[in-house]
Formats: structure tokens, C-alpha cells, sequence
């Protein structure tokens, strides 16, 4: 910029030069022929300056700004003026339902079924409460082509009291049950009107009660303890005890924290007779387990190291034995919540009794041989975790390997001995042990869609191999469950169960008492396939107020007469309706 106004001033210049030049040369009286040169021009270009972008002015217009002050008169003013105090808007929202804490339910329906269920709870103070419970089903019969009864009845009661402390938590609870069912299942057409005449009454009875009770403790070596006593029989001078006690606690040893179950179970009993001969079956097992354990938890990693020791006593022989089976467990968050891969290698002495065999399968004998399940080990591994916000899974394989493992087959028809008991005419279930190992794959989906809907899906199939049986007698293959819980309305509910059981191994022919000890030369027998069965179920309600609810059931859709166990059909298509009513006292 410098330079260029340079340039300009030089060349202002010089045009002066030039005109004042040419003037002087117009008034010059010389010979204009001749001009002398003094001295050569040389001209000079000033120094630049800049101009200011704020002058200075100095002049006698200019006035100098006068300070001004501002003074503000503050003083109250009196107001009336009171402003309004905001309001919360208000939401609407749905009033909480009414809880009850006891309920009745009678239901009545084809069959001449009926269901009737009463519970009670009532708070005696704030640390003390009773409780009570009753279950009654029954159905007079009517399956088609029976030859025999098929009525049963089934009826449950209990009764609690718990108190709940500061430092402790206890409860005692006591029960009954009687239960009564037939012997219908005999084989046709090998068994004809006449003979069925002749069996004459084919009905068994069940009963027994319970005493128990347990404890917790929030600040003590002992987490919790629970005691247990069953006296259960029935109408053919059978009869069991089983106590059974098991406590869970804390320990510390060398600064590390383990974990020690204790478990004390006696079972004792006997029956009347056994199935060829009118010897009594006596039976006694006593069992103590120890079941220390250590859990190691790092950052996603959960761990258990353990080790379960049992001494078992047959009371009746009176030979011991003792049992080491490992308890490892572990568990790994891949992704938080989502996806969680999990395994171990566990075993157990499961106990066997009469009581657990006759409430699975009402139809067996009074002729059971008792000995306890020996569960080597069972090695499982699988994932599981959340999908979604309300939906879970569990995909899990298994192999089982199990001595002495019960499973019920069907008692063969006599032959060569009067069958003087009503169990006695291939109608009724024994007892079989065997070494089996199970592999099986499993899987399982939850999901509550909403408050109003939740769904359930649950698959599992099994493979077995057994060592001496033929077969895995009555363990079906595949099971499949599906069930959902669908609130509509308010007012309305509905719901609905369906299961499926794939095929399972059966066995018929005939016993000879004569040579029991070569039967397969004398008596044929034969393996037989029971067919997969499907059932489905559904329910629907209307809840009339807080208080009153009416509902209907829906039970084998399908209507199919499927045989749960050899011989022994099902009642089909079954409607069942009522009403429920909940108060307070």
C-alpha cells in the first residue's frame, strides 16, 4: 500500500514538472532554438504517512462531553396484587385392585367332576400369622370300554403358623391327604366282562400327614434349617416314615468362606406282601450327607467348588456304604444380562419312597422294593440371558449317569397262581432298577409380552442306555409344554396349557410264578411302543367385582383317550365350570 501511494505522488509531481515547463517555455523571450541545461532534474518523492482512523480534532467548535450523574428515588409502593400458587395437574389413573387375603373356589363339570380349593391367611399381629389350606378333586368316572370303576378323589389339607422376628424367621406346618383311585387298567381283550366280574373291587386308597417346619436366621453360622416328617400308607396295611432334616451355614476357614449343607434322612417301612407270595417287604434306609463348598466370584465369573460325602445304612440288611460325588458349578456374563454360558459336574443319593412313586403313578402296587438312586454325576452345560426386556431363555444338554435309577413297569399278567389280590391281574405298576444314563437337550422360552400377556415354551428331548433291562421302561423320548396367561380387559382373563409326551416303552405277557427264575422259557412276553399323546387345556374367566369371579376350564381339547400309563386311559373331553370368591375376615 506504501508503495503504491508512492507511485502516485511521483507521478503527481511530475505532471506539475511538466506544465510549469511548458509555461515558462510560452513566456520565454529566448531563442527557442537553444536551450541550456544548469542542472539535470532530479526528482524526489516524499515519505508516506498513514491516516488515522480517529482523528484528533483541536479546534474552537469542539466541546469537551460533561459528566452526567443519575439519581435514582427508590420508595415502597403498597400492592394488593397476591399471585396464584400453581397446581400439580392432575393424572388420571386406574384404581389399584382390592387384594384379599383368602379365597374359596368350588367348580363343577362332566364326569361328575368336582374341584373345590379354599385358602386362608390371617395376620394375628405384625410379627404373627395363620394359615390354611384345602384341595378337593374328585370325578365319579366314565371312561368308555372300561371294564372296571375309574372314580377317583384326591383331597389335601394343611395348616401353618409363622412369626417373623428381627433377627430370626419361623414357621410350622402340618398336613393330610387322602386319596383314593381303581385298579381299571387290566388288559383286553384278555380280560372279558366275566372275568372283570370275578376280580370284584379294584379300589386303593391313600393316606398319610406331615409335620414340619423351618427356620432362618439373618446374622448366624446358620442360614436356615428344616425338619420334615411323613407317615403315609394305605388300605393294604402298608405304612412309611421318613424324617428328613436339612440345614444350610457359613464358615470360615484359613480367611476363605465356605458354604456346608447338612442332610439327615431316614426312611423306613413296610408292605403287607410281596407281589407272588404273602412274605412281608420290609425296608430301611438312613443317609447322612455333608456338602461343603467354596464360591469364588471375579468380575463376571461365578464359581463353586465342592464336594458332596454320604454314608448310607440299610437298616433291614444292615450293610453301609459310603458315597463321594463332585459339586462344581460355574457361571460366565459374556454380555451382561444377554448371554450367560454356565456348567458343572454334580451328583446325589436321591432317596426313594413310597410316598414319591404312589403321588407320580397312583396305579402301582403294594409291592415296591425300596433302595435309593445313585447319581454319579450329571455334567451339564448351557446358555441363557434376556432377549428382551421381559423375555428370557435357557438352552441346556445334560448327561446323567444313574445307578439303581427307578422306573416303573408294568406287572404281567399271573399265570400258573390265583390272583388273590386286586393288583394281581396286570392292572397295577412295580418297581424296576437299573443303571441308565441319560442324555438329554432342553430348552425354554419366557416372556412377558406386556402387564396383560405372558408366554411360556419348554422342550426337552432324551436318549437312553440302560444295562440290563430291555428298556427304558415308561421315560418318553420328548416333552414339549406350551402355556399363556392373557388378561383382555378388566374384567376378562383367559389362559391356556398344552403338552405334548412322545412315545415311551412298555411291557406285556405273562409272569409264572413256577419259574420265576427262567420266565422268558415259559412265558412269552413282548415289548410294546405307547403312542404320543397331546393334550390341550384352556380356561376363561369374568371377574363380576373385587370380590366374585366366574371362570369355565376346558380339559383334552383333542378329546383323545390317551394312555398316561399302559392300560390306563384317560378321561376325554372334559368341561368344568364355577366361581371364585375372595374376602377377608
Amino acid at each position: 500500500m506504501q508503495n503504491k501511494f508512492k507511485y502516485i505522488v511521483l507521478t503527481i509531481l511530475s505532471f506539475n514538472v511538466m506544465v510549469t515547463f511548458s509555461q515558462e517555455r510560452e513566456q520565454d523571450t529566448l531563442n527557442p532554438d537553444v536551450i541550456q541545461v544548469i542542472k539535470p532534474y532530479t526528482p524526489t518523492v516524499s515519505d508516506a504517512f498513514k491516516v488515522k482512523e480517529v482523528p484528533s480534532l483541536d479546534d474552537e467548535t469542539t466541546a469537551a462531553k460533561k459528566e452526567i450523574k443519575y439519581n435514582i428515588f427508590s420508595f415502597p409502593v403498597a400492592s394488593t396484587f397476591t399471585p396464584a400458587k400453581g397446581k400439580a395437574a392432575v393424572v388420571d389413573k386406574e384404581e389399584p385392585a382390592k387384594l384379599y387375603d383368602n379365597y374359596a373356589t368350588l367348580a363343577a363339570g362332566m364326569y361328575t367332576s368336582i374341584l373345590g380349593e379354599v385358602y386362608l391367611n390371617h395376620a394375628i399381629s405384625r410379627t404373627e400369622s395363620v394359615g390354611g389350606y384345602i384341595s378337593h378333586h374328585s370325578s365319579q368316572g366314565g371312561i368308555n370300554d372300561l371294564l372296571l370303576d375309574d372314580n377317583f378323589s384326591n383331597t389335601k389339607v394343611s395348616a401353618n403358623y409363622a412369626r417373623n422376628e428381627r433377627d430370626v424367621a419361623w414357621n410350622i406346618e402340618g398336613g393330610f391327604l387322602h386319596q383314593k383311585y381303581n385298579w381299571y387298567g387290566i388288559p383286553q381283550p384278555l380280560y372279558d366282562d366275566a372275568a372283570a366280574d370275578a376280580i370284584g373291587d379294584v379300589d386303593h386308597t391313600f393316606y398319610g400327614f406331615n409335620l414340619g417346619g423351618n427356620v432362618a436366621f439373618t446374622d448366624s453360622y446358620i442360614n436356615e434349617a428344616s425338619v420334615l416328617y411323613r407317615r403315609f400308607g394305605d388300605n393294604n396295611s402298608s405304612g412309611e416314615n421318613r424324617f428328613l432334616v436339612n440345614t444350610d451355614g457359613d464358615f470360615t476357614m484359613q480367611d476363605l468362606d465356605f458354604n456346608i449343607g447338612l442332610r439327615i434322612d431316614y426312611l423306613g417301612g413296610k408292605f403287607d406282601r410281596n407281589y407272588f407270595t404273602e412274605e412281608a417287604l420290609k425296608y430301611g434306609n438312613f443317609n447322612i450327607g455333608l456338602s461343603p463348598t467354596y464360591q469364588l466370584i471375579k468380575e463376571d465369573l461365578t464359581l463353586d467348588l465342592g464336594v458332596s460325602l454320604f454314608y448310607l445304612n440299610d437298616t433291614e440288611s444292615g450293610k453301609s456304604k459310603f458315597f463321594i460325588y463332585p459339586n462344581i458349578s460355574a457361571s460366565y456374563r459374556m454380555v451382561d444380562e444377554i448371554l450367560i454360558a454356565y456348567g458343572g459336574i454334580q451328583g446325589d443319593l436321591v432317596q426313594n419312597t413310597y410316598y414319591d412313586f404312589a403321588q407320580e403313578n397312583p396305579f402301582v402296587s403294594p409291592t415296591l422294593f425300596m433302595t435309593p438312586t445313585d447319581q454319579k454325576y450329571n455334567v451339564f452345560v448351557g446358555l441363557k440371558g434376556k432377549i428382551a426386556n421381559g423375555m428370557s431363555y435357557d438352552i441346556k444338554g445334560k448327561y446323567i449317569a444313574e445307578g439303581d435309577k427307578a422306573m416303573y413297569r408294568n406287572n404281567l399278567v399271573p399265570y400258573g397262581f390265583d390272583a388273590d389280590e386286586a393288583y394281581q391281574n396286570g392292572n397295577a405298576f412295580g418297581i424296576v432298577y437299573d443303571d441308565v444314563s441319560t442324555f438329554g437337550v432342553s430348552g425354554e422360552i419366557k416372556a412377558d409380552i406386556n402387564r396383560n400377556f405372558t408366554l411360556g415354551v419348554k422342550a426337552a428331548y432324551f436318549s437312553y442306555n440302560v444295562d440290563e433291562e430291555a428298556e427304558a421302561w415308561n421315560l418318553p423320548n420328548l416333552k414339549a409344554n406350551l402355556f399363556l396367561d392373557y388378561q383382555i380387559t378388566k374384567q376378562w382373563f383367559a389362559g391356556a396349557n398344552l403338552f405334548y409326551v412322545g412315545e415311551r416303552k412298555g411291557l406285556t405277557g405273562f409272569n409264572d410264578v413256577q419259574n420265576i427264575t427262567f420266565p422268558a422259557l415259559l412265558n412269552p412276553t413282548e415289548t410294546i411302543t405307547l403312542k404320543s399323546y397331546f393334550d390341550a387345556n384352556a380356561h376363561v374367566g369374568y371377574h363380576l367385582n373385587d370380590r366374585w369371579s366366574a371362570f369355565a376350564k376346558v380339559n383334552n381339547i383333542a378329546n383323545q383317550e390317551y394312555n398316561r400309563w399302559q392300560n390306563y386311559p384317560v378321561q376325554g373331553l372334559q368341561f368344568l365350570a364355577g366361581a371364585t370368591y375372595k374376602f377377608d375376615f
